[in-house]
C-alpha cells in the first residue's frame, strides 16, 4: 500500500494530432476498431497518460474514411494512483509534438488534505503549481 493522489482534468491539444503524428509514436499502440472514442497510450513505456482520439467517418468518392485525430491528453484510468514524475511526462508529450499547444490542468489531489498542487502548461512548459493559503482577515501576509 503506498500513497495514493487523484488526478482529475486534460489538456486540449491545437491543433489536434494527426494521426500520422501518433500512429507510431512512442505513446501510442494499435487498439482494436469499433469505438468513436479511445485512448491510445504506449505499451512499451510506462505512460500515467493517454491520448484521447476521437474517430469520424467521412464519406469520400472512394467509400468511407475514418479519420482519427487526438484532440486531449487525459490520464489513464489507474486504481490507486501513485504519482510519478507526471510533470516530466507532460514534458515529453509536449516536447514530442513541436506546433501544438496544450491548454488545461490536471489537478491533482494527495491522501493529505494539504497534498492539493496543479500541473499546468505555461509557454510550452509543464509547471507543478501548488496553492496558496491566504487568511481572509489577513489578506497583507500579516505585514503591518
Amino acid at each position: 500500500m503506498g500513497y495514493r493522489t487523484d488526478v482529475t482534468g486534460e489538456f486540449a491539444i491545437e491543433p489536434p494530432l494527426a494521426w500520422s503524428e501518433i500512429k507510431n509514436g512512442p505513446f501510442t499502440t494499435p487498439m482494436a476498431l469499433g469505438k468513436a472514442v479511445r485512448l491510445y497510450m504506449a505499451s512499451d513505456h510506462n505512460y500515467d497518460l493517454a491520448l484521447r482520439v476521437n474517430e469520424e467517418s467521412v464519406e469520400t468518392t472512394e467509400g468511407t474514411l475514418v479519420r482519427r485525430t487526438a484532440a486531449a491528453l487525459v490520464m489513464r484510468e489507474i486504481d490507486d494512483y501513485r504519482e510519478r514524475n507526471l510533470v516530466e511526462q507532460v514534458q515529453e508529450i509536449i516536447d514530442a509534438f513541436p506546433g501544438h499547444t496544450f491548454t488545461g490542468r490536471l489537478d491533482c489531489e494527495g491522501e493529505e488534505n494539504t497534498d492539493l498542487w496543479r500541473v499546468v502548461v505555461r509557454e510550452g512548459r509543464a509547471l507543478r503549481v501548488e496553492p496558496r493559503i491566504v487568511w481572509p482577515d489577513d489578506e497583507d501576509g500579516g505585514r503591518s
